[in-house]
């Protein structure tokens, strides 16, 4: 499945009001089936989905929403409700109990109530609401990929900025990837957003830090203008919506550091072991939460695994436990706190970064999941290939960062986590 994004445009304020009750219509079908789910017995996707029909009936502005997008917003609740069912059988805490909508951003169509130009640059919606054409913006690449592709669904969504289309289309992306035979290992933090086993480091730009300062500039020129109790003035409106669109640039702003920095690892590497680090964890520490937010971690790891699924490289996730104790050289454990940026082993006598050791254990931890023999030693082997990808036979060894062939790794253990780089999946 790849998702493309084209922003409306050249609308008038009452289409795009007609957007927005469609939005809280498709809101109001979610919440009804969740509330048939509560209290009704035995409910299932059938009968959620047969309640959006008696809801048509019964209330006029329900029947004006096409009869597939709201078939579409009951596959919401009852996908709310299986996740619930599953971390329950899980034992994940926690259980993720399913929760009325109050604020909907965002209406979903199927293959109908919405028609296309044959040139893509328009898209009409043709359901009740009758929101009219809007003339869709975005780049020649994306334009070409929806109109060349089958469109299973589309999804209109409302930002800070506009209002946007993300159309769902029936393709695979897969991309022959460049193999360079190198292997890397990452450990992520704070100081050094990604550091490798060869002391190579990135640091992370801070965008939240850095846009603090207008942040709370606009959120206290918001505060002034509420009136408790009173309906808002326009100005009210306005400042709300300049505060949403510098969150919309925080954000932006991290999805795109993202996913450069996982596109350069991943095509410069053919193997990349990261550490599986629980994030939900990691920011009930509140002297560190906003930082750790602000990295965003989980959505790098993320892009690593979707381009490594991509590409076809190996994109390994391990268990992060000891990482930054344990001894590379020795396998000795060395207690240390967060304040300690130094590996010191007594039993070796080893002295390196904390960062670059944890890099060090990661890389051999994933070496081990993939079944590969990992040498830390300086002596190259001569048969170690510059570029590899041809052979076709099944690495055995890996000396100083390289693979003798990489085109036999040939089902590493991969992250299921794997989203698309344009938006979340349908």
């Amino acid at each position: 499945m790849l998702v493309r994004e084209a922003k409306l445009k050249d609308g008038t304020p009452e289409q795009y009001q007609a957007l927005d009750e469609a939005i809280r219509t498709g809101q109001f079908i979610r919440n009804k089936c969740l509330r048939l789910w509560m209290d009704a017995e035995k409910v299932s996707r059938a009968k959620m989905q047969a309640l959006c029909k008696d809801l048509a009936q019964e209330f006029p502005f329900a029947k004006r929403l096409n009869s597939m997008a709201r078939q579409a917003h009951a596959a919401r609740a009852w996908t709310s409700v299986q996740r619930f069912y599953e971390n329950c059988r899980n034992g994940v805490k926690p259980v993720g109990y399913p929760k009325f909508k109050k604020h909907s951003r965002s209406v979903e169509y199927k293959t109908s109530g919405w028609k296309l130009s044959k040139d893509g640059f328009h898209l009409t919606f043709t359901d009740g609401f009758k929101a009219g054409t809007f003339s869709l913006y975005c780049n020649s690449k994306a334009r070409e990929d929806i109109l060349t592709s089958k469109i299973n669904r589309v999804r209109v969504i409302r930002r800070a900025d506009g209002y946007y289309a993300q159309f769902c289309l029936d393709v695979e992306r897969v991309e022959e990837g460049t193999y360079t035979g190198e292997v890397v290992g990452i450990d992520l933090g704070l100081k050094y957003f990604i550091k490798d086993q060869n002391d190579n480091q990135v640091i992370y730009p801070q965008f939240l830090r850095k846009s603090e300062h207008r942040l709370k500039k606009l959120q206290r020129r918001l505060s002034r203008r509420h009136r408790q109790g009173k309906k808002q003035s326009a100005n009210y409106y306005k400042a709300r919506q300049q505060l949403g669109k510098q969150h919309l640039k925080v954000q932006r702003q991290r999805r795109d550091w993202a996913i450069k920095q996982a596109q350069a690892l991943v095509a410069s590497n053919d193997v990349v072991v990261y550490e599986d680090l629980k994030v939900a964890n990691l920011v009930k520490n509140h002297n560190l939460a906003k930082s750790i937010s602000d990295a965003a971690w989980s959505q790098f790891t993320d892009f690593l695994d979707y381009y490594g699924k991509v590409w076809d490289k190996a994109v390994v996730a391990v268990n992060p436990a000891f990482t930054s104790q344990d001894c590379h050289n020795c396998r000795h454990r060395v207690k240390k706190s967060l304040s300690t940026r130094t590996h010191k082993c007594p039993h070796c006598g080893i002295e390196l970064c904390r960062d670059t050791n944890a890099a060090l254990n990661i890389l051999r931890r994933g070496m081990e999941i993939l079944g590969i023999e990992w040498n830390q030693g300086t002596g190259g082997h001569p048969e170690t290939s510059e570029k590899s990808g041809t052979t076709g036979e099944t690495p055995t060894s890996v000396d100083s960062g390289k693979l003798e062939s990489v085109s036999g790794v040939a089902e590493p253990v991969i992250s299921e986590s794997v989203k698309t780089e344009e938006s979340p999946s349908f």
